[in-house]
């Protein structure tokens, strides 16, 4: 039997239903040669069936489902517990809005001090539950919702070398890509789009689905010259960001001009259709190809690590990173201090008295 995505109102007990399922799959799925109390293995599994009321609930029946002789089960309840959890945090509306930003980012945090083996569980446990969502949702018109995460952004997962910094612009890089937004070649109806697009994002930081997300009414220009926009985030959290009007009038004009009268998004299609994120990463590709400039992620999340770099280089300061980009949790803002050259050259500098 399937069921809608968004199982009741309430996320959390959406999310708890969904791991509940894929974790009874998961006990009668792996291998069970080495169970050896059959009968309360049998109680465990009837537990699965009825509604269960807690994360912890799952855990401690998957913990005897171990003791019982049930291998391989914890390689799935360790990553999903602490999934679970920091879903729940970020007051998500809907299963919906989990997108591959999230978990990469997720799994950036909570697998940064674990082996390289540890992180390869935590990526196919998290792949493997949105693949059974995938397989297994289905609303009231028979559509199913469909993730297709692939998670093959993240440097860190299955290497050998660790996790690695992410990829972002320096100050000359930027002034080439700056030089080369404007040069690169689009069809006229979306030329002043992208280039509005793209600077839009490495100019304030967002992620490419707030990006997408912003309607025309959120956006107003004040007396002073900053177009201040208000950004629906992660959890459907508000905040404000700001963009300087000079950076980008003209091409705002220019969109302004081409922009379906009929669509609420600030970006879309000649159609009125919001745009994708494949699309986005299009247009980085070809602004990337015209600056000459090559890195190991090329997509437009880039633009937010470069965002964030110079932000915290010029500002030293931890708390507007972390207002400014909308994370929850202040140690996801802390990469940034790994790229302050004046305070890692105190370190370089410890014996010269």
């Amino acid at each position: 039997m399937r069921y809608s995505i968004d199982f009741c109102d309430n996320f959390d007990k959406s999310l708890l239903f969904w791991i509940q399922n894929f974790i009874k799959m998961k006990l009668t799925t792996l291998s069970n040669r080495q169970v050896e109390d059959i009968d309360r293995f049998q109680q465990i599994l009837y537990k699965f069936r009825k509604n269960i009321s807690s994360m912890n609930e799952i855990k401690e029946l998957a913990k005897s489902a171990r003791q019982c002789g049930l291998i391989g089960i914890n390689t799935f309840i360790n990553p999903l517990e602490k999934l679970y959890y920091e879903l729940c945090k970020l007051g998500f509306a809907s299963l919906k809005e989990i997108d591959q930003e999230f978990l990469i980012d997720f799994l950036a945090i909570h697998t940064s001090k674990l082996s390289d083996a540890t992180k390869k569980n935590y990526k196919n446990a998290i792949l493997a539950f949105f693949k059974y969502i995938d397989k297994q949702n289905q609303d009231s018109s028979g559509n199913s919702y469909v993730y297709g995460f692939e998670l093959k952004n993240w440097a860190g997962l299955g290497s050998s070398k660790g996790n690695k910094l992410p990829s972002h612009l320096n100050d000359d890089e930027i002034k080439r890509f700056l030089d080369a937004i404007d040069k690169t070649e689009f069809k006229p109806y979306s030329a002043a789009k992208n280039r509005l697009l793209i600077k839009t994002i490495l100019f304030t930081g967002l992620r490419v689905s707030e990006a997408l997300n912003i309607k025309q009414k959120d956006i107003v220009l004040d007396s002073s010259g900053y177009y201040i926009i208000q950004v629906q985030g992660k959890g459907n959290k508000y905040r404000v960001v700001m963009l300087k009007q000079s950076k980008v009038i003209k091409d705002m004009q220019e969109w302004l001009e081409y922009r379906p009268l009929d669509c609420d998004l600030l970006f879309c299609s000649r159609t009125g259709q919001k745009l994708s994120q494949p699309y986005v990463s299009y247009v980085m590709e070809k602004i990337l190809l015209v600056a000459g400039l090559r890195k190991e992620k090329n997509g437009a999340h880039m633009l937010r690590h470069s965002f964030g770099t110079k932000l915290y280089n010029e500002s030293h300061d931890l708390i507007l990173v972390q207002e400014a980009l909308g994370h929850s949790d202040i140690n996801t803002s802390r990469i940034y201090t790994h790229f302050d050259k004046n305070r890692l050259k105190k370190t370089a500098e410890i014996f010269d008295n």
